[in-house]
């Protein structure tokens, strides 16, 4: 009996601190660090810079917060077919940014970084058919707008050749 009763007091305070855990993991994502990267949450038409009232949009692009606020979930739709979805989180313990990007085409992308400023810039590699490729990708408000750019490298940092420049737009009905 007594086995009994230890076992169900030491499930009860596992699940407790288990529960505070949690609670501490949810408190630390509402941080002001992890809000950093806010800007970019919305619903997003995507134009190729440099954007003209003739521009039309190349991409609806959906940004939002999920996982008690934790995780900024992107879905990309491009109109030629291309689809994609990211996966960004603020990685409190090692101080970087992260993000996880994967395409409807097979393609894995995991970028890191920091934020400077206005700016979150994140790098990582890609093996493409070409082979490795160095990726770098800077995102940051302008205006009511969001900007990202990408930069390439296949000779390991040394010279950089731009991939592509976009803005978001907030979607207009």
């Amino acid at each position: 009996m007594k086995s009994r009763f230890l076992l169900a007091l030491i499930a009860v305070c596992a699940f407790f601190v288990g529960g505070a855990d949690a609670a501490e993991t949810a408190k630390s994502c509402s941080d002001a660090e992890f809000r950093k990267f806010d800007f970019w949450i919305g619903d997003w038409d995507t134009f190729d810079v440099p954007v003209t009232p003739a521009s039309k949009s190349i991409a609806r692009n959906h940004v939002d917060a999920i996982l008690e606020n934790c995780v900024i979930r992107e879905d990309y739709d491009q109109f030629d077919g291309h689809h994609g979805q990211s996966f960004t989180i603020y990685d409190a313990a090692r101080k970087v940014w992260h993000q996880s990007w994967v395409t409807n085409r097979g393609e894995l992308l995991v970028l890191e970084g920091t934020r400077t400023g206005e700016r979150i810039t994140l790098e990582g590699d890609m093996i493409t058919a070409k082979g490795k490729q160095r990726s770098s990708v800077v995102w940051y408000p302008q205006g009511d707008d969001v900007r990202e750019t990408a930069t390439v490298s296949s000779d390991g940092g040394k010279t950089w050749k731009p991939l592509f420049d976009i803005v978001f737009r907030k979607h207009k009905d």
